[in-house]
């Protein structure tokens, strides 16, 4: 790996590390197409880009789900029962829906992510409405809808947050609650992803480029290791700076990164 290379993915992940503590996010949205777009320049395989990029993410977030996970158990915010049952399904979705990513084309992976970051964007400059619900899911239906949590997070190399947050409030979660219990559930999400991106791309293995499976190790470490030193700098800015009108920058830089994929890809 060139020096330029090397500093490019220092810079992400110091982007992602603040980004993590200051909106909560894992960083999948950003780190995706930033991905494509370095390893195109690498000169990696075209046809399998896409996917290494995606189980790169993936593998990384494990690092900054981890960090977020224990922050909010030290605050007594996540629902230990409610965690457990999303994260039965969420193990089988994630890891089920790596099998499914392995045999499409990068292009339609692509078209996939690309519409889905344009809908959380969507979702980040629409106003929050929620209301009680008299009958929220039992046991089987939160294990269902941990499974097509899991599924489309592996599709898109996400923690899950943009879904699981919405749902966890419509099961009559307060806020806080719902974004630490979500956090709890990113967790399995990126080792279930990982390891389905690993094993489901073992003929793309490239040891001697540090290749296993769709997974690039030297961006994984190199992000993962950066991003520790932003993180507590988003925690200290996100009572202060407008979280809400910084969501929407990223929701809008996304996309826009997306679309800059979608074309390299192309």
């Amino acid at each position: 790996m060139s020096v330029i290379f090397l500093i490019d993915y220092v810079a992400l992940g110091l982007l992602v590390g603040f980004l993590a503590g200051l909106l909560g996010v894992g960083g999948g949205g950003i780190m995706v197409p930033i991905f494509t777009i370095l390893f195109a320049m690498q000169g990696f395989e075209h046809e399998k880009i896409m996917h290494l990029a995606l189980g790169t993410s993936m593998a990384t977030i494990i690092f900054t789900s981890f960090s977020s996970m224990r922050a909010h158990y030290k605050k007594d915010n996540i629902e230990t029962s409610m965690a457990l049952k999303i994260a039965g399904g969420v193990l089988v979705g994630t890891f089920s829906a790596t099998f499914l990513a392995s045999y499409l084309k990068g292009v339609y992976l692509a078209l996939f992510f690309g519409v889905f970051m344009s809908y959380v964007a969507f979702k980040m400059f629409s106003k929050p409405h929620y209301e009680s619900n008299p009958t929220p899911h039992g046991k089987v239906g939160n294990i269902f809808t941990g499974t097509l949590i899991g599924a489309i997070s592996a599709l898109v190399s996400i923690g899950g947050g943009s879904l699981t947050v919405p749902y966890l409030v419509h099961q009559n979660f307060d806020m806080k609650r719902a974004i630490g219990t979500s956090a709890a559930v990113g967790f399995p999400i990126a080792i279930s992803g990982t390891i389905g991106y690993a094993i489901n791309g073992f003929g793309n293995s490239d040891l001697q480029n540090y290749i296993i499976g769709y997974i690039y190790m030297p961006a994984v470490i190199i992000v993962a290791i950066s991003s520790i030193f932003t993180v507590p700098l988003g925690v200290k800015y996100a009572s202060i700076l407008p979280t809400q009108k910084l969501k929407k920058v990223f929701g809008v830089l996304a996309v826009i990164l997306s679309i800059k994929m979608i074309i390299s890809v192309l």
